[in-house]
């Protein structure tokens, strides 16, 4: 896995200071340059991946694609106007799609308690309306996790901030800012300091006109402490600046979530306030996301590159077999497109293509590249209209055949024809007589089968499928 200088900036949307492309217009040469440069930014190259560009300039035409998926655009992969606008529109200096052979580990700090120093302030605004943003901007995050956060001097502070201009600093790979309505701040990773800068061009204020102090540092403090960018046009965490209201901007489900995969809710209360007793929300959904929960279920598992998945609601889990341990993530950390509900997933280890369904659509992916022209629906498969999901889903190396589970049924696809066999479906419970005719999620290993059905496994070996035996679900990672 590459290292990552995690560099993350917050930018504004000013969209009556850009030129707007005609629809009619086609792209210029300036355009087409000013797109590539951007792609290449903010879509980074995965590895072993091929590049295929449009025969009429020279776009990366899945990295159009990833691009305008991200943004919530009509998905081309041609350079229209609606796409360059967006091109043209302020942002951020972070990656949208980061360029991991397969997952970068989620950056947190090490302890609760963090310190910050503020290094100068902006002569905008009153030095006691900076520190008072500053604060509120902070409070939004331990609001939701058992971080503190306290003001000192010096440089001796956990996070340091500053106010700066152009080249505004000497930390190696800190790029220098770009004036008015651009970048109008960047912030670094728990693991490369959690510095937090503000272009000194931007006009600071602290109400809804100019740039607000508090909406961006809440956003670039998302940053420091850890989150990237996420494609929730609500939440913090998206990569524009809209202007609003200040005393309107709060964290969406998609920020709380987020940060609370890295820190956890507050020792004395849930997620959104309320007391952590055995009724909350957040109690129960610490429950059902504990792994060693003897009634833990999944909705989906899966390998992928020599890891396994275990999909539950937001979050995925990766068991890495060399370092024998488990890793929790968002499922939108890897897959924007997708925030979670997975219903099924396997992966087709010759091709390198994993396959994720979430009712009646289905993506390809490579890594955490979505492939082009996916989702496509489940009926395209040769599923009838009847299957409205796919329950589960098991690819089988050594007949090259998946099995897809559904509503007490399960189907034998062929991998090589893309089809599905005429002797299906065929019943659950006829076949797997031992497990009934539900399956939640499916796994093949050392030439076994595995069949999760609520809280417990079903081991069966994969050719003649007589029963081996039955456990929990998350006695194969380990727990007892």
């Amino acid at each position: 896995m590459k290292s990552f200088l995690l560099m993350i900036g917050f930018c504004g949307v000013l969209s009556w200071t850009l030129p707007i492309l005609p629809q009619t217009e086609q792209a210029t040469e300036e355009d087409t340059q000013l797109a590539q440069k951007y792609l290449n930014s903010y879509y980074p190259e995965p590895e072993e991946m091929p590049v295929f560009r449009s025969k009429h300039n020279n776009i990366d035409v899945n990295k159009l694609r990833q691009m305008q998926e991200f943004f919530g655009l009509k998905v081309t992969g041609k350079l229209d106007s609606t796409t360059l606008d967006e091109m043209k529109a302020p942002r951020c200096g972070v990656p949208d799609i980061e360029g991991f052979k397969t997952f970068p580990l989620s950056p947190k700090w090490p302890k609760k308690d963090l310190t910050y120093s503020l290094q100068n302030y902006t002569p905008d605004m009153a030095r006691a309306d900076v520190e008072e943003a500053i604060r509120r901007a902070w409070k939004v995050w331990s609001d939701v996790t058992p971080l503190t956060f306290t003001m000192v001097s010096g440089d001796s502070a956990d996070i340091l901030i500053l106010f700066g201009a152009g080249e505004h600093s000497k930390i190696p790979f800190d790029p220098r800012f770009d004036g008015p309505n651009g970048e109008v701040g960047h912030a670094f990773s728990p693991a490369h300091g959690g510095y937090v800068h503000f272009d000194e061009d931007e006009d600071w204020t602290k109400d809804a006109t100019g740039i607000n102090l508090f909406h961006v540092a809440a956003h670039e403090f998302g940053h420091s402490l850890g989150l990237s960018h996420t494609n929730v046009k609500e939440a913090l965490m998206f990569p524009k600046y809209i202007r609003s209201d200040p005393a309107k901007v709060k964290l969406h489900q998609d920020d709380i979530e987020g940060i609370q995969s890295l820190y956890g809710p507050p020792e004395e209360a849930g997620g959104d306030g309320q007391p952590s007793g055995s009724g909350s929300p957040t109690h129960l959904q610490e429950q059902a996301t504990d792994l060693c929960n003897p009634h833990l279920t999944f909705d989906a598992a899966a390998t992928l590159r020599g890891e396994t998945l275990f999909f539950k609601d937001s979050f995925m889990w990766r068991k890495n077999p060399a370092e024998n341990n488990i890793e929790k993530d968002l499922i939108s950390a890897f897959w924007p497109a997708l925030s979670g509900g997975i219903d099924a997933a396997y992966e087709v280890e010759n091709k390198d293509i994993l396959f994720l369904f979430k009712g009646e659509k289905y993506w390809a992916t490579k890594g955490n590249i979505i492939q082009p022209g996916f989702p496509k629906n489940i009926h395209t498969l040769g599923f009838p209209r009847s299957v409205k999901k796919i329950d589960a889903a098991v690819y089988d190396k050594n007949t090259k055949r998946t099995l897809f589970f559904s509503s007490g049924k399960y189907w034998r696809y062929d991998e090589t024809k893309n089809s599905i066999e005429k002797s299906y479906p065929r019943k659950i419970a006829v076949d797997f007589p031992d497990i009934g005719s539900t399956v939640d999620a499916a796994l093949q290993h050392n030439g076994h089968l595995y069949l999760f059905s609520g809280s417990k496994q079903y081991e069966f070996y994969s050719k003649s499928k007589r029963f081996i035996g039955i456990n929990k679900s998350n006695f194969w990672i380990g727990c007892q």
